[in-house]
């Protein structure tokens, strides 16, 4: 784009115009844009494994769990994301010979993702490229990043996404 100004800032000086105070506008509009950016940052990256992000991170949970498989409502839940998305998500790198469905043992009619040899190795190759390319935030120094997810945090408390420990 490669525009002669900031189409946010521009945005909320006739918000506060018309409207009134622009900060919270302003901080929306630049976080909904920033997502925009890496999440077509990430998932170019990511398009040589042919995966997405949303399925990337559905491939690390798995790699992160100590049998390497989880029921599908729990990805849901750790993913943050509704069961029709883990279904979508989970159906995909089924086809793509990343996990494979399961019968939960411990509940018959559940159904577990395991990730396969060949998803640990997706992980591991698209993490290499991920981790190289600093997770697109490389214009950051580590103590900008570090405040950045605390700010987000308050936000995510106050959704409910979880509870903070007791201070």
């Amino acid at each position: 784009m490669n525009l002669p100004f900031d189409p946010i800032e521009r945005a909320a000086e006739s918000w506060r115009v018309h409207f009134g105070p622009s900060s919270a506008m302003a901080a929306v509009t630049s976080i909904m844009r920033a997502h925009q950016i890496l999440l077509s940052q990430l998932d170019a990256l990511l398009k040589p494994h042919d995966l997405t992000f949303a399925r990337y991170e559905a491939l690390v949970l798995l790699t992160f769990s100590k049998a390497g498989s989880l029921p599908l409502s729990k990805i849901g839940e750790r993913l943050m994301v509704h069961p029709t998305s883990v279904t979508n998500t989970v159906d995909r790198l089924e086809r793509s010979g990343l996990v494979r469905r399961l019968r939960n043992p411990r509940d018959g009619r559940g159904v577990l993702a395991e990730i396969t040899p060949a998803g640990r190795d997706v992980v591991r190759r698209a993490t290499d490229d991920l981790m190289g390319a600093g997770f697109c935030m490389d214009m950051y120094g580590e103590a900008e990043l570090e405040a950045m997810f605390e700010q987000l945090r308050t936000l995510r408390v106050a959704a409910g996404d979880f509870v903070p420990p007791a201070a």
